[in-house]
């Protein structure tokens, strides 16, 4: 049986704002089901790891980074994608344990930015994927990522392609709530150097984000913690003012250390953050993004393609330098 765990949660987990949270579409909290975080045992510094057992960097990325609990990002290649879905959360049921995963597939991936381009063939294509990784958590408890990128960057699409991406991510939380009654799914909002709050807000509220339990900030960025709470803060009182509900949000933490130089693609002088946590002025901080993975043929990795892992960024990013 599932330990019950951190009388102090509730406190931590509530929200800055004094506001009343929309209610979620689940009635589960993961959270209590389980006993911390799962450790990704397959996550790509840990295969690093395994590989280079000499390399001079590989004991500080092993003890600093590999055995953190993470994401892990799942898309076009994670095979069957119910099967992956099942066996990834499976496998930290077993050890009481809460995963947290990333769908990261929609049709028309990152459209405007292109590091990340691709996705499914189509919405049809999308919305048998995201139904078949609901039905692969099932009843195990569960954080998803929903779609990192999503709705951050409307610039280079019209109206029809707009509206397309809502209905594709409305649909999303929709086979969350009917399969996965034990997951909260968190709606990605991007962070506070890419749109504004009220811009974000609207955005969230008509991508269905009222029957999702939350929305998440920073992810594969490097923006402080305050930056990121102040957002989710602002972002919340748009949606108290248009829509009467807020919502909890977390941050991914996993790159910003040192805060952001203006950079978004593999900056240098970045540093890994606090590591998975409840609170921090936030519902959780989460790692998201792998120290060390790629952001594309760019910055501190060129030649490299996004999500690839990096030993020296990774090596560089626990100090700092």
């Amino acid at each position: 049986m599932r330990r019950r765990f951190r009388t102090l949660m509730a406190a931590l987990c509530a929200l800055p704002l004094a506001l009343a949270a929309a209610p979620s579409a689940h009635a589960a909290d993961p959270t209590s089901l389980t006993s911390g975080f799962y450790v990704d045992p397959d996550n790509s510094a840990k295969r690093w790891v395994a590989a280079n057992p000499g390399d001079g960097r590989a004991s500080a990325i092993n003890n600093s980074i590999a055995n953190t609990p993470m994401a892990r990002w799942f898309g076009s290649w994670s095979g069957s994608i119910g099967s992956a879905t099942s066996s990834f959360t499976g496998a930290a049921d077993s050890r009481d344990k809460l995963p947290i995963l990333v769908a990261y597939n929609v049709y028309n991936r990152d459209y405007c930015g292109g590091h990340s381009a691709g996705g499914a063939s189509s919405p049809s294509a999308y919305a048998s994927w995201i139904s078949q990784f609901a039905g692969g958590i099932g009843n195990r408890p569960a954080l998803v990522i929903l779609e990192p990128d999503s709705l951050g960057d409307y610039g280079c699409m019209n109206q029809a392609q707009i509206a397309e991406r809502q209905s594709m991510l409305s649909g999303a939380v929709s086979q969350f709530s009917r399969q996965a009654p034990n997951t909260w799914v968190y709606m990605d909002a991007g962070n506070p150097a890419w749109t504004d709050a009220a811009t974000m807000a609207k955005r969230l509220h008509e991508a269905g984000l009222r029957q999702a339990h939350g929305f998440s900030l920073n992810i594969s960025n490097y923006l402080t913690t305050g930056e990121n709470t102040a957002y989710g803060n602002a972002v919340n009182s748009q949606l108290s003012a248009r829509y009467g509900y807020t919502k909890p949000f977390v941050v991914d933490t996993s790159r910003n250390g040192n805060g952001s130089n203006g950079q978004w693609c593999n900056p240098s002088g970045r540093r890994i953050g606090p590591a998975t946590q409840m609170g921090g002025g936030a519902e959780m901080l989460l790692w998201i993004k792998v120290p060390g993975e790629s952001d594309g043929n760019c910055g501190v990795g060129p030649g490299s393609s996004a999500g690839q892992f990096l030993p020296e960024v990774a090596y560089k990013m626990i100090y700092g330098y």
